[in-house]
């Protein structure tokens, strides 16, 4: 491995993802790191100092916005892309506050990624949605939010939405409506 390789690294709980994404970024010309978990990722970072990270917002039992600040005070010059298959507006806008330089919905193949970390300012050519997003995008969206403002607390959002905490929990475990 040349010594000039931009060293990326993967932080994603998904094995597989995580396992595909590192041969493509390889081939590119990357070092690739992962990690599956917060303090895995912590740890590589301190030890190896990445240019380039791709965090997905849902590890398996941490938030990937609670890692983002973590990260980038470990390694402020990382540029972070945060990854989800769990987007929602809530989400982006956090991610962007936190210092990710972009945000995308999986599946996102490397070419996407690595387009998602080099872009330096905004598209105005990006299509707006010609219809508003069905009723249940709209509920998925503020549980989200919601569940953003209590930092994840499952109770204490079940309590603000004036839910039971099980079917809370059952709402979370389904995949978001696309519209």
């Amino acid at each position: 491995m040349q010594e000039t390789a931009e060293r990326l690294l993967i932080v994603d709980d998904d094995e597989m993802f995580c396992h595909v994404l590192d041969r493509a970024l390889t081939r590119r010309g990357f070092e690739v790191l992962v990690a599956h978990d917060a303090a895995q990722a912590l740890s590589l970072a301190r030890r190896h100092q990445p240019q380039l990270a791709t965090l997905d917002l849902k590890l398996e039992n941490e938030s990937g916005l609670k890692l983002l600040p973590e990260l980038l005070e470990l390694v402020p010059s990382c540029r972070v892309v945060v990854l989800t298959g769990y987007s929602s507006i809530a989400t982006a806008v956090e991610a962007i506050k936190l210092g990710a330089v972009n945000y995308l919905c999986k599946p996102a193949d490397a070419d996407e990624v690595l387009a998602a970390l080099s872009r330096e300012e905004g598209d105005p050519e990006t299509e707006v949605a010609e219809h508003p997003p069905s009723i249940n995008r709209v509920t998925w969206e503020h549980i989200q939010k919601v569940l953003q403002e209590h930092d994840g607390n499952i109770s204490a959002t079940a309590r603000a939405l004036g839910m039971h905490r099980r079917t809370l929990q059952r709402k979370l475990q389904k995949r978001p409506v696309r519209r």
